[in-house]
């Protein structure tokens, strides 16, 4: 959902902490995977096992397939941040794949089938009410929030934060980063030229 708004700080810290339920290790890893790396959802949930483990244990990095990228031209490797690591380990180690190819991500339902969108969207819908949290919130939230987060870590470089959203198209990574207007102003009356004091007297 585009128009979904990112994630404050003291949110995420909350919302990390407040899944509950026979299946918590995973939707917390769905949670912690999505804003660490910025996946869209369609491709989080395509993740198998294989994509993320390395030698019985998950790995540094995790990949998604060309297939599942939303423009198919190339997958994506993404590293991954302690804590999503931790996540995932965590719920590897409940879920006991018996072969790589199982989803990271599946469904109670059975089978070997991830979750739906749909599913995704209520789990966290669920959580952001059990936060008492407001305004639009969704799975996009979570790629909003890596957004505006990788944003300011590159020091605010555009460019470089395109290539960490995987954008063909620098105009989507404009979206993903609203400027306020109070900083445009600011902007504005900030601009210096060499011409000493402001003069206030009309012309």
């Amino acid at each position: 959902m585009s128009g979904c708004r990112p994630l404050q700080p003291a949110e995420v810290v909350e919302v990390a902490q407040s899944f509950g339920g026979r299946y918590a290790l995973r939707d917390r890893a769905l949670f912690l995977v999505g804003l660490y790396t910025g996946f869209r959802i369609t491709e989080l949930l395509s993740l198998c096992w294989r994509d993320c483990l390395r030698h019985g244990q998950v790995a540094a990095a995790v990949t998604v397939a060309r297939r599942a990228m939303k423009n198919k031209q190339r997958g994506r490797t993404v590293a991954l941040h302690p804590h999503a690591q931790a996540a995932l380990q965590a719920w590897y180690q409940v879920a006991q794949p018996a072969d790589g190819t199982l989803y990271v991500f599946r469904s109670r339902k059975g089978g070997n089938r991830p979750l739906t969108r749909q599913s995704a969207w209520q789990i966290l819908m669920d959580t952001y009410a059990s936060c008492a949290m407001t305004g639009r919130l969704g799975t996009h939230s979570l790629r909003k929030t890596f957004a505006m987060t990788v944003h300011e870590q590159l020091g605010r470089d555009l460019h470089r934060t395109q290539q960490a959203l995987g954008h063909v198209n620098i105009s989507s990574t404009l979206h993903y980063l609203p400027v306020a207007e109070v900083e445009i102003q600011q902007a504005i009356v900030a601009v210096t030229y060499p011409f000493g004091p402001a003069d206030a007297r009309p012309s």
